[in-house]
This record gives C-alpha cells, structure tokens and sequence, in this order.
C-alpha cells in the first residue's frame, strides 16, 4: 500500500472514531428521542465507514491509526464542559455540527496534502465527507 493512502484511510479512521466517541459523549445528555435516533444512525455509519478504511489497512499490510488516551480525554473533557451548563438538543446539536466540520476540515487537508492517494482510498474519503455534509444538514433542524 501506499504511504498517501495509508495516510488518508487513517485520517478516515481517526475522524470516524472521533465522531463515534463524541455521540457516545453526548448520549447520556439526550432527551429528544428523534435526536438520539438521529445520533445512533450517524454512529453506526461511522463505525461501517471506519471498519471499511480498518480493512483496507489490514489487507494492504499498513498501520492502522491508534487514537491517544491524552486525545480521547481531550474530547470527552471539551464535550463535558461545553454541556456543563447547557443540555439542550439545540446546544448539543450545535457542538455535533462544529465537530462535524472540523471533520470535513481535516479529511480536506488530508486529501489537499496526499495528492498520490489512489481512488480507493479518496473515494472512501469523499464518502465521510458527503455523510459530515449531509449530517449537518439533518442536524441543522435540531438548532
């Protein structure tokens, strides 16, 4: 496998895991059903997007990304003390959306950055971005 495409399938990873740990997060927080309903689906395609790039990676022999303890406390402490005060579905909705662009932000770099990738692994990269585009759109509803 290629170093730019070993890249991108991790940087696919890290910004699945991030969104699977931040709806695990917020979760408990939830009181509006359609929203956690919401919230679930978007976990679950996180996770199939995540186990395609862990596939990938294992078929071509790559290493596979590896979240930190310092960067899985990180966000779980940033969730808690921006929902410390305020646990609103609008409020909630809103830190999903912002995590959510800082997702499609980074898979944008990765992509800008590691221009030998091949199809494979950008057309899974397109696939997380068009999802984070059109999970803000069905959040946007919940502001």
């Amino acid at each position: 496998m290629r170093s730019d495409d070993a890249a991108i399938y991790r940087e696919i990873q890290k910004n699945a895991e991030m969104g699977i740990k931040a709806i695990e997060a917020v979760s408990p927080k939830l009181t509006d059903d359609a929203f956690a309903l919401q919230l679930s689906r978007q976990e679950l395609k996180f996770s199939e997007i995540r186990d395609k790039a862990r596939h990938e990676m294992l078929e071509g022999r790559a290493e596979e990304y590896r979240s930190s303890g310092v960067s899985d406390l990180v966000l779980k402490g940033g969730i808690q003390a921006n929902t410390l005060l305020n646990t609103s579905t609008s409020h909630i909705a809103e830190l999903m959306i912002q995590g959510s662009n800082r997702g499609l932000t980074s898979m944008w770099k990765a992509l800008n950055h590691y221009g030998n990738a091949g199809n494979e692994s950008t057309e899974l990269a397109r696939e997380l971005m068009d999802f984070e585009e059109k999970t803000i759109e069905k959040l946007k509803k919940y502001l």
